[in-house]
């Protein structure tokens, strides 16, 4: 199953993904890190992330927040963005998918999180080195709303023990990928395995 370029509204701004039509009714938006950074929906996480749903038949969407490849629009410091994710989301309740996963790595899991009050359109988070010493996470927000946090032991932005923390307090598992950092270089196959592992339980 193919991935296909598709653009879509991002509140004012059109914004291109990469859409790949799987074998149900399950679905995932997958965002990437800080657009600032180099961050882009081709970035490896993303791509382990996205490769782990569609083993499993998952429908998924990956795409570049405004002001990244083709997409439309400037860097907004994640207000912006969070629409960019709401039509994200549109754009899989189009294609008939009800309550998909909303996944991201670093800048993408905290925009995610910004909007836990929209609750009516997604089923739950799934947080990739949510990167706590850099970007304020809303714990109120999150607490019954995180399925999975997989971080590496290693991690320059999230330290293991204000993690751990903050695992327990929103009631997420956590899974550590041993012997890597925030960028998991070499590492995919572990996300690929802890998301796929969740996925399946």
């Amino acid at each position: 199953m193919k991935e296909e370029t598709v653009f879509f509204n991002g509140g004012k701004v059109k914004l291109e993904g990469l859409y790949g039509r799987g074998t149900g009714r399950l679905g995932a938006v997958i965002t990437h890190p800080h657009s600032q950074m180099g961050g882009s929906m081709s970035n490896n996480v993303v791509a382990a992330m996205v490769s782990a749903f569609r083993e499993r038949g998952f429908s998924t969407l990956r795409f570049n927040f405004r002001g990244v490849g083709r997409s439309e629009g400037l860097f907004d410091n994640g207000e912006g963005e969070r629409d960019d994710v709401i039509g994200a989301l549109s754009f899989l309740a189009g294609e008939g998918i009800e309550n998909p996963v909303l996944a991201g790595y670093s800048f993408g899991a905290w925009v995610n999180s910004k909007i836990a009050d929209r609750r009516e359109l997604f089923s739950y988070f799934i947080m990739v080195s949510p990167p706590l010493d850099f970007l304020d996470f809303d714990l109120g927000n999150l607490e019954d709303k995180c399925g999975l946090i997989i971080c590496g032991d290693s991690d320059q932005f999230c330290p293991l023990g204000k993690l751990k923390e903050f695992a327990e307090r929103s009631g997420c598992p956590l899974r550590i990928v041993r012997g890597t950092d925030h960028f998991y270089f070499g590492a995919e196959s572990a996300i690929v395995k802890h998301l796929g592992d969740y996925l399946e339980g």
